[in-house]
């Protein structure tokens, strides 16, 4: 039997996502609050798309699995996986952890201290990082910052005395530069009482509460040094918390002395992650936003082509299949979600072109030519770099040359990316083997060998005559929910016998052998067998070319245990595939400490000697509760099989697995379990190749650099093998200019520190994503590890004003009160969009309503915008976003009412929050806290027998005071409390029939804040009638409407 390497197999149950990041928020902990966010955006993104598109909106639950199924499922048919959705949600959540390991110590990443203009400074600068990477695909590097900067966000609410003043909805300004911070406590402004348990209810001083000063806590970790009379954070790692006045206002953790406070800091900053991950899906646009999210089907497409004279034969081949990928697989989740093409030649390569339209594919690869060349190697890794820097992590990468790696100092930078990608890569090689190497770093056809082996990749060698016959590898993988059953290589060859485990799920069965003097026999669970003389036989067809063998196996009912009998003394790999929903992801993490101690992703290979911590999520037919997790292991891909001694029920699909015995040499995850929708036992198994090291690097990348400015990037190296003088090495896919020490003198168990500086060119542009590997390899060359880094390029943001809209006209006359008799009938808006002395409107789209929107030039100063829609729909909403991401709201409804026609008027709406601020004046402000109207159809003739109810807080900040309530439109019933409180909570109650309400507040000097909402049904999200906690602050004429009358 096989040998068990994962002695020690630790399986934490993840029942909220606390396990793995910060344990900041107790029970409610960073990721579950990220989680429940991210979960609800892309719920609402998924409903408006599917339904733009004609489709229902149906999911099961709000589980990732389901939210893709209904997401893509309506408009392909096929198998659909989660495996890019949870890979974006772990990069985001590994990245919100990191937060508290590397910038434990920075009051600004944490609201401590009192640093509020710095903290927000930190999220403005993140936000515009994520739109311009977006904007230039750069999707992961998004979702880096992303993660981070909800962290930061979060923490103001825990941190800082917000819930303690009374707030139930989030700080805006946070979120928006062209608003004032107001009302902070000074540094001389005492704020806390002392509190000696240091768990006193409330220790904020009376003064503050009735002033509504906003402070937060001092954290001191290394010092107890705070000002005279502030607040702490608290905690036993706070030294600050120990000098008067003692104690803290830390809302991390859930106890019996603050529970209504954190539980309100929890549910605020649910609240405010809504608020930001809206304003950048506006800013975006729906398809990118879920394109940054990892919703998308599965498939990617991605060449890597040789263009010297002699590929012309190959550049064919190529073309023909992705040809008929395209056109055979359209309509199918099959159907690739992004197309990438990269060319190399000698001493040319790239650039990158990628795109989603798949006849913009065909017409680049269509464009290729071939040229130059003549010394035979040519810069494949070069190109095959650009590749893996550019495709979305776990592509399937195919490199067509007849030559080999003229650039092989790229080798180990190759390794490094493949290994943090996860990426596929596999080489047609065409033409004679050559296997002279002229030096020792010489390049041979064996490189593309070990290459294609460390990815899970295939090295096929056949002639440019046969290359047709072997590209149906390249159809078979071009496919969704594509799984790896089983992966191995022996090197020398040898008979062996190797099992595997075939479930009710997997479709469309593949086996591939590559190697030469290959015999083999398949025998399936009944005891049915073929040899690999019978090309059509009772179990699949098998398809020989070159060094490849491909079996195909037949029908369905494949279910069981299978063997396959090898017997080669040639090296020989085997790979076997099929498509299945039921898959997982993992990383190696590391545990850290501090204040909020918790698992941060390993960049690079694991620690030799040391236990190490891997971080799965398992993925299942109906989310992760369909499945049960039976053994996690390593399995040495040249060896025999490592697997756990136990198994453990893990509920959510998010376990910790702790090995303390890692294989010596190349070794994958293998994961067994049992579906329970069929109940059937599965096997998976990664197909990345991962080894151990005795050297660890560690560097981060704390912030986006401005073009033409040089970036330091400080690094820390240590060995726990032998000390001396080791190698660092260091590479860009950009090219950019770098400097860096080329050697560091270790000694063991000690860190070394120097700095890496890297200045991208002053015309970059804004966006750009580049990709660091940094490499530290012993002078023997016997140990290494690397650190894969991604810096993004940001133009410095001093455009922080959103468009503006002014309603020109609006022509509602002909539209009949009755709105049964609405169908014959028209109504026209016409508006005018300006960007003020911003950096211009970049695009406009309509986000509510059944007409036509139509608009003049984008480059003009004033862009008129014209919509035109049947008088059956009676709301219009579009969005004007600028070149930096600022968004604007134009909306507008003729729905009929008593009040007096000023929707006609010239309104000046603002970004999200819709408040427009007139410099010289405060006016009240309207949050709508929940809407009760679930109970009025959508027939608006059935109407009378139902009531809907609306929830609204209105302030006046630091002005004067609201002085009156009145309601200007709506025939309902509205009522309030005490116009003396510095929050009034106003109410109103109405039939179904009455469907608008506007609610008109003055304060003391005159200023005046309307209050409006509607209930009108239309084809926007019904986020409207939905009791979420401020899901939005609505727009102006949605929610707040600010004017000076």
């Amino acid at each position: 039997m096989t040998s068990v390497l994962g002695v020690a197999l630790v399986l934490v149950l993840s029942e909220s996502t606390a396990a793995f990041v910060s344990r900041g928020y107790g029970a409610s902990t960073h990721v579950s609050i990220t989680r429940e966010a991210l979960l609800q955006t892309v719920a609402d993104t998924c409903r408006d798309v599917v339904e733009a598109a004609g489709h229902e909106f149906e999911p099961m639950g709000l589980y990732p699995e389901e939210l893709v199924r209904a997401c893509l499922g309506p408009t392909a048919t096929g198998e659909v996986s989660a495996a890019k959705f949870y890979t974006a949600l772990q990069e985001i959540y590994m990245q919100n952890s990191l937060v508290d390991r590397d910038f434990a110590n920075s009051a600004p990443h944490h609201f401590n201290s009192e640093a509020f203009l710095e903290g927000r400074s930190l999220i403005m600068e993140g936000m515009a990082a994520i739109k311009a990477n977006v904007q230039q695909e750069n999707f992961q590097a998004a979702r880096e910052t992303l993660g981070r900067v909800l962290h930061t966000l979060q923490d103001f609410y825990s941190h800082s005395n917000w819930v303690e003043l009374g707030y139930t909805e989030p700080y805006i300004a946070l979120i928006r530069p062209d608003l004032i911070l107001e009302n902070l406590a000074d540094v001389d402004t005492a704020t806390c009482s002392d509190c000696a348990s240091g768990t006193c209810p409330n220790p904020i001083l009376p003064y503050i509460l009735k002033e509504k000063k906003l402070t937060s806590g001092y954290m001191g970790i290394f010092s107890a040094a705070k000002p005279k009379g502030k607040c702490s954070h608290g905690g036993a790692s706070d030294l600050t918390s120990k000098k008067n006045p003692r104690g803290g206002i830390s809302k991390d953790e859930r106890r019996s002395d603050n529970m209504a406070l954190h539980d309100a800091a929890v549910n605020t900053a649910t609240a405010a992650s809504l608020q930001l991950l809206e304003d950048i899906r506006l800013a975006v646009g729906d398809n990118d936003f879920l394109r940054m999210m990892g919703i998308a089907r599965s498939s990617v497409v991605c060449f890597v082509i040789d263009t010297t004279g002699s590929m012309s034969d190959d550049i064919d081949e190529a073309r023909s299949v992705v040809y008929e990928i395209i056109d055979s697989k359209k309509g199918t989740q099959d159907e690739p979600s992004e197309y990438i093409l990269v060319t190399f030649n000698d001493p040319e390569y790239g650039p990158m072109i990628r795109t989603t339209d798949p006849d913009k594919m065909k017409y680049e690869i269509s464009q290729l030519t071939v040229n130059g060349g003549g010394d035979t190697p040519e810069m494949c890794l070069s190109g095959l770099q650009l590749a893996l820097t550019g495709a979305p992590a776990s592509s399937h990468i195919f490199v067509f040359t007849d030559a080999p790696a003229k650039d092989i100092e790229l080798m180990d930078t190759i390794e490094a990316l493949i290994s943090s990608t996860k990426s596929t890569v596999s080489f047609f090689k065409t033409g004679p083997i050559s296997r002279r190497r002229r030096s020792i770093r010489a390049a041979s056809y064996n490189d593309y060998k070990d290459l294609a082996l460390a990815s899970g990749g295939l090295m096929i060698q056949v002639s440019k005559q046969q290359l047709s016959e072997a590209t149906d590898v390249i159809l078979d993988t071009s496919t969704s929910a594509l799984v790896t059953v089983l992966q191995q290589t022996r090197n020398p060859g040898k008979q062996e016998t190797f099992p595997f485990t075939l479930d009710e799920s997997l479709k469309n069965i593949t086996i591939y052998i590559t190697g030469q003097s290959i015999t083999f026999t398949l025998i399936n669970p009944a005891a049915v067998s073929q040899s690999h003389t019978e090309a059509s036989g009772k179990l699949g067809t098998i398809q020989t070319v070159g060094n490849l063998r491909r079996i195909r196996l037949n029908g369905d009912k494949l279910t069981g245990t299978w063997q396959i009998d090898v017997n080669s003394k040639q090296p020989y790999t085997l790979k076997v595939t099929g498509q299945s929903t039921i898959t997982f992801i993992y990383d190696f993490v590391e545990s850290f400490e501090g204040p909020h101690p918790g698992y941060a992703k390993l960049s690079g290979r694991p620690q030799a000697g040391q236990p190490a911590n891997l971080m799965l999520s398992v993925m299942g037919r109906k989310g992760s509760s369909s499945i049960t997790v039976g053994e996690v292991g390593l399995v040495t891909v040249s060896g025999t099989e490592a697997v756990s001694n136990g198994t453990t029920d893990i509920g959510n699909g998010d376990i910790l697995v702790t090995v303390d015995a890692v294989p010596e040499g190349e070794f994958v995850v293998i994961l067994k379990g049992t579906d329970k929708e069929s109940n059937s036992t599965f096997q998976r198994q990664s197909t990345t190749q991962m080894s151990v090291s005795k050297v660890n690097i560690q560097a981060m990348v704390d912030s986006s650099v401005e073009p033409g400015k040089a970036f330091e990037l400080p690094f820390s190296v240590m060995t726990q093998g032998s000390g001396g003088q080791y190698i660092v090495s260091a590479r860009n896919d950009r090219n950019f200019p770098m400097s860096y020490p080329n050697r560091l003198d270790l000694t063991t168990g000690q860190y070394a520190n120097d700095t890496l500086t890297i200045t991208p060119p002053v015309d970059t542009p804004s966006g750009t994503d580049v990709t660091l590997t940094l490499e530290v390899k012993s002078s023997s060359g016997i140990d290494s590890n690397y650190a894969v880094l991604r810096i993004s390029v940001v133009t410095k943001i001093t455009d922080f004003i959103q468009p503006l809209c002014e309603v020109v006209s609006v022509l509602a006359d002909a539209c009949p009160k009755d709105v049964s008799q609405c169908k014959p009938f028209q109504w026209e808006l016409s508006t005018n969009l300006t960007d003020g002395n911003g950096t211009g409107i970049q695009s406009i789209s309509l986000r509510q309503g059944d007409g036509t929107l139509s608009y003049t030039s984008l480059n003009s100063p004033i862009v008129q915008a014209n919509y035109n829609a049947s008088c059956c729909s009676q709301i219009v909403e579009f969005i004007a976003v600028d070149k930096v991401g600022n968004v604007g709201k134009c909306y507008h409804s003729i729905v009929s009412s008593a009040s007096p026609p000023s929707l006609t008027l010239p309104l000046w709406l603002c970004l999200l929050v819709s408040v427009f601020v007139i410099t010289d004046f405060i006016q009240p402000l309207c949050e709508v806290v929940s809407i009760l109207a679930d109970a009025c159809p959508k027939d608006v003739s059935q109407c009378k027998p139902f009531q809907w109810k609306l929830s609204a807080n209105l302030t006046d900040g630091n002005g004067t005071g609201i002085q009156s309530i009145s309601l200007r439109e709506g025939d309902g019933t509205l009522s309030y409390t005490s116009l003396s409180s510095p929050i009034v909570q106003a109410n109103y109650s109405a039939s179904c029939c009455s469907q608008i309400v506007e609610l008109i507040a003055v304060d003391k000097l005159g200023n005046v804040g309307k209050c409006y909402h509607s209930i009108v049904h239309s084809a926007g999200p019904p986020s409207l009638t939905q009791s979420l906690p401020l899901w939005l602050w609505l727009c102006l004429l949605v929610s707040v409407f600010v004017v000076r009358t």
